[in-house]
């Protein structure tokens, strides 16, 4: 069973990749901070179905020191990491001039630098173990820009440029690394949005309707699984065509 690391993983997108993953096979070892009920219900469904295939390991990405531990530990208690998805991110949004400084602090160590630490260590293990993938999830924000999200934006575009240039460094040692930009999905993270807004970033989608986390899910478990093998340094956009 091939062992894949879901950040953020506890509720919203990264618990519905969590969830697609297990279904399709692997084994998720899902981070985050704390479990939620959503993740533990979700944990007892799997372990019914597929038993081991989803476990959850308590971690704070914001305390960078603590993340060659994290890596240790999964590698100890599982095997080798096969997969691994960074996917947490917080998401203030606000006008630039008016955020408080701890703020941008936090947006650009939670969504930048703790994924690019978190990688070293794994692409580490990847390559004593012959291989695996990355699959760093970004946002269509860090290429079309969004108003009062100038910070988060300049952290998504950031996971841009890292992807492209680790898989130049890693791929001739087996490891492939894409990026997956989603649009606005249906989530907790878009909830500051109004209906309005969301209505009409829906209209101007090419299919009329915004996409679902699922969409987003299953292009994961794409970039994953062996028919992505020779797909690297690429990012797959799943907005439903708001950027057409």
């Amino acid at each position: 069973m091939r062992n894949v690391l879901v950040t953020g993983g506890s509720r919203g997108l990264g618990l519905g990749i969590a969830r697609r993953l297990t279904a399709a096979g692997y084994r998720v070892i899902a981070v985050a901070r704390k479990e939620s009920p959503q993740l533990t219900s979700a944990m007892e469904e799997a372990e019914g179905a597929h038993p081991g295939s989803l476990r959850f390991v308590a971690c704070d990405l914001a305390e960078i020191d603590d993340l060659p531990a994290l890596v240790t530990t999964v590698r100890k208690d599982v095997g080798p990491i096969y997969g691994l998805v960074n996917n947490a991110a917080v998401g203030f949004d606000g006008v630039l001039a008016l955020m408080p400084t701890s703020q941008i602090a936090q947006l650009v160590r939670v969504n930048t630098l703790a994924p690019i630490v978190l990688t070293k260590y794994v692409v580490r293990a990847m390559l004593a173990d012959g291989g695996g993938r990355i699959v760093n999830v970004a946002s269509i924000v860090g290429f079309t820009g969004y108003r009062g999200l100038s910070v988060y934006g300049a952290t998504k575009a950031s996971l841009l440029g890292f992807t492209r240039s680790l898989a130049r460094e890693v791929g001739g040692m087996g490891v492939t690394v894409n990026a997956v930009a989603p649009g606005f999905l249906d989530t907790e993270m878009t909830q500051g949005l109004d209906g309005a807004q969301r209505e009409q970033i829906a209209r101007r989608s090419a299919l009329r309707r915004l996409p679902d986390i699922d969409d987003v899910a299953s292009t994961v478990e794409f970039l994953l699984g062996d028919q992505a093998k020779s797909i690297t340094g690429t990012v797959l956009t799943v907005d439903a065509g708001s950027t057409a």
